[in-house]
């Protein structure tokens, strides 16, 4: 696991990856509303599938909030768009397919031994702060009820 993930309060790095349709997602350009990013190792992967489903079925509670939700895995755009397809996500999956892992690596959630993102959340505000982290063991889902929490505290 990696031990330096960002903490609250930090300023969160800028990025601009793909989405699953190939349309550029820079962070800096959602400043204004909050950001909730999600990290996670595979699509088509047990436990991210469970994960990103219960995210799309929750779906209203980041509407609610006024968040826009972005999934980022080290897949490439192509892997991540059949999967949506197939799964029917409606946000974005971001691909950090090259260079590889660069803003898992940014936000101190990438696995250098297994070339894989981590499971690994960040609650972002509109100004482009950390104002939560949510992190689980690898095979372990993230808690929903943690989302809730820390979308209630922006």
């Amino acid at each position: 696991m990696t031990a330096h993930l960002l903490t609250a309060g930090a300023a969160v790095p800028d990025f601009c990856l793909p989405n699953q349709f190939g349309e550029e997602v820079r962070l800096d350009g959602l400043r204004g509303a909050g950001v909730v990013l999600v990290f996670f190792p595979f699509a088509f992967s047990r436990v991210c599938r469970g994960e990103l489903a219960e995210l799309q079925a929750e779906r209203a509670l980041f509407d609610d909030a006024d968040v826009r939700l972005l999934a980022v895995s080290c897949d490439s755009k192509y892997t991540l768009r059949a999967w949506a397809e197939q799964e029917g996500f409606g946000f974005d999956l971001l691909s950090d397919f090259w260079p590889h892992g660069e803003t898992a690596r940014a936000f101190g959630a990438f696995d250098a031994r297994r070339g894989l993102a981590e499971r690994a959340s960040f609650v972002i505000d509109g100004e482009g702060a950390l104002r939560a982290g949510i992190r689980s063991d690898p095979g372990a889902a993230r808690p929903i009820e943690q989302y809730r929490t820390a979308l209630e505290a922006l």
